[in-house]
């Protein structure tokens, strides 16, 4: 069973899932790149092309370890994300609208693929209704509570541009620019 942190799930890995760990973060979009900073478009046509988007969307997700993953985030401008609403199972989200949130919110740390290394505290509701299309035009609903819950606004949040780092204090936003900061190596 693994642990959550922040987005991710953390668990020992033997070296053939963690090189398909890192082959799968290779091919997702890292902050500063500027994809993630821009608004997704509204998806128009629910043809094979987006299905296959999902498809390698989630691949991608569980490969990486991951609990939700947006489409900004392998540099496709379409709004649509995949997310883990329960251990074993993916779903699809197109043109996710969430439409209520409860009054409890609360802060807990957040991570993100995007943002390697950086765990930094984020205040979301405790309780959201989000509804959209799956990767074939249907109808779906999700009531979600706590850490599924934060997960797709998380990933909601990429879909305008909006990172964690966005969403959290000052001071843990200075820590996670400098932790993001390339290094320069001598040796």
């Amino acid at each position: 069973m693994a642990e959550v942190e922040g987005q991710v799930r953390v668990e020992e890995l033997d070296a053939e899932r963690e090189a398909r760990r890192q082959l799968a973060l290779a091919q997702i979009r890292q902050y500063p790149d500027p994809v993630l900073r821009m608004q997704a478009n509204t998806v128009e046509e629910f043809d094979d092309d987006l299905r296959r988007l999902a498809g390698r969307m989630s691949a991608l997700m569980l490969e990486a370890r991951g609990v939700g993953l947006a489409a900004t985030q392998v540099g496709i401008l379409r709004r649509l994300f995949v997310f883990s609403p329960e251990e074993d199972e993916v779903a699809t989200l197109v043109n996710p609208t969430i439409v209520w949130r409860s009054d409890e919110l609360e802060v807990d740390d957040e991570g993100c693929l995007s943002l390697q290394g950086v765990l930094a505290p984020v205040e979301r509701a405790v309780r959201v209704r989000i509804e959209g299309k799956d990767e074939t035009g249907k109808e779906v609903a999700y009531d979600l509570e706590g850490f599924a819950a934060r997960a797709v606004q998380h990933e909601f949040d990429h879909l305008d541009g909006v990172l964690m780092i966005d969403r959290t204090t000052p001071e843990a936003r200075r820590e996670a620019l400098a932790t993001l900061r390339p290094r320069v190596v001598i040796g």
